[in-house]
């Protein structure tokens, strides 16, 4: 998993979701937000689910998934969200907007290997 090695790569625990959070963390991403469909009721999902995650020692939480920002912002976690979409691009226009001297800084900037 992308995230998870990136992450325990930098020394970082990381807790995955039980198989009935992912399945429904799942169903809404592709059956509602990808639909355009947003609502209440999996607004509360995903916030037991990540009352779940804090429960069991989570500090804060990646939100792996472009859809999942439709959803969920930071008055809905306890802990700190990181909404990987926002991150990608913030870190792509501090880049192109940085002193560099070439491809390889920028790449390096936005941590991407190549």
């Amino acid at each position: 998993d992308f995230y998870r090695d990136r992450l325990t790569s930098h020394g970082l625990r990381v807790l995955i979701p039980p198989p009935d959070d992912r399945a429904e963390v799942h169903r809404i991403i592709y059956e509602e937000l990808c639909l355009g469909v947003v609502r209440e009721e999996s607004r509360q999902a995903y916030r037991d689910a990540i009352k779940r995650l804090v429960q069991a020692g989570a500090e804060g939480v990646v939100l792996g998934c472009t859809e999942i920002e439709l959803l969920i912002s930071d008055s809905d976690s306890p802990v700190p969200i990181f909404p990987t979409t926002r991150l990608h691009v913030e870190a792509a226009v501090d880049a192109s907007l940085a002193p560099h001297t070439g491809a390889s800084d920028a790449r390096r900037a936005i941590g991407t290997r190549k």
